[in-house]
C-alpha cells in the first residue's frame, strides 16, 4: 500500500510539472552553487601568475607560494571556477580581467553611445563587457551592473527586444531551477537572479543572469513593453 501511495504521488508530481512546462516559457539557464574548495593547492606557477597576484593584492613576484595559492583558490571557489586548486591560469585571469573592464566603465557605461537614447526607459546589455544598465534617454537610471549571458553555443541573441512577460517566482521546467524576478524579452530568454556568482564561467543558456539585488531593482524599474537593447559578443563565444 505504501508503495502504491508513493507511486501515485510521483505520478501527480510528474503531471503537475508537465502542465507547468506547457503553461510558462522555459528559462534558458542552469545555475550551480559555488564549488567546494579543492583539498589541495597546486604548487605550480601559473601562466598568469603576476596578473593574478596584482589583482588580489599579493606580492607580485611571479612565483607561486602557499599564500598565493590559498588566495587564488578562495577566489576560484567564490566564483565557480573549476578546477579550484589555486592555479593562476587563463580562466581565472579571464574572470579577473573582465572584472577590471567592468570597473573601468564607471558611471558612463554608454559613453560610446551604443545603447539608443531615443527610446525612453530602456535596459541595455553589453555582451562584450558583460554589463547591463537602465537608462531613460541619455540619463543613467541604474547600473552598470555585472551580468552573465549565454555561453558558447547558447549565445544571448543581439538586437532590439521588448519585455513581454514578467514572473516574479518563475521556475524553469527545462533545467529544474528557480529563476526569481524573471522578465522575459526574447522567447524563453529573461533577466533574472541566480544563486552563486555572475562571473562563474562558462555562462548561461541564453538568459541574462543577475545578482539578486540587481534583479530586484530591474523588476521595480522595468515594465511590460519596455525596450531592451543587446549588442556585442561575450568573451569566449
Amino acid at each position: 500500500m505504501a508503495t502504491t501511495r508513493r507511486g501515485a504521488r510521483r505520478r501527480r508530481v510528474g503531471a503537475t510539472l508537465a502542465v507547468a512546462a506547457v503553461a510558462a516559457p522555459l528559462g534558458l539557464v542552469a545555475t550551480a552553487a559555488p564549488a567546494q574548495a579543492a583539498p589541495w593547492c597546486n604548487p605550480s606557477t601559473g601562466s598568469h601568475q603576476r596578473q593574478v597576484e596584482g589583482f588580489l593584492g599579493l606580492t607580485v613576484d611571479g612565483r607561486q607560494s602557499a599564500r598565493d595559492c590559498k588566495a587564488i583558490q578562495t577566489f576560484q571557489t567564490r566564483h565557480g571556477i573549476s578546477p579550484n586548486a589555486g592555479y593562476a591560469g587563463p580562466i581565472t585571469w579571464g574572470v579577473m580581467s573582465l572584472m577590471n573592464v567592468q570597473k573601468s566603465a564607471g558611471k558612463t557605461p554608454n559613453k560610446a553611445g551604443t545603447c539608443p537614447t531615443n527610446k525612453g526607459r530602456i535596459a541595455c546589455v553589453d555582451l562584450t563587457r558583460q554589463l547591463s544598465w537602465v537608462q531613460d534617454g541619455s540619463r543613467l537610471v541604474y547600473g552598470p551592473v555585472p551580468v552573465r549571458t549565454g555561453r558558447d553555443g547558447h549565445e544571448t541573441r543581439t538586437g532590439a527586444k521588448k519585455i513581454y512577460w514578467k514572473n516574479k517566482d518563475h521556475w524553469s521546467t527545462l533545467y529544474d531551477v528557480a529563476m526569481p524576478y524573471s522578465q522575459f524579452f526574447d522567447g524563453g530568454i529573461a533577466f533574472h537572479s541566480i544563486k552563486g556568482s555572475v562571473w562563474a564561467p562558462p555562462g548561461s543558456h541564453g538568459c541574462v543572469n543577475m545578482r539578486d539585488a540587481d534583479a530586484r531593482k530591474y523588476w521595480s524599474l522595468l515594465k511590460t513593453g519596455d525596450d531592451v537593447h543587446i549588442w556585442g559578443r561575450k568573451p569566449g563565444t
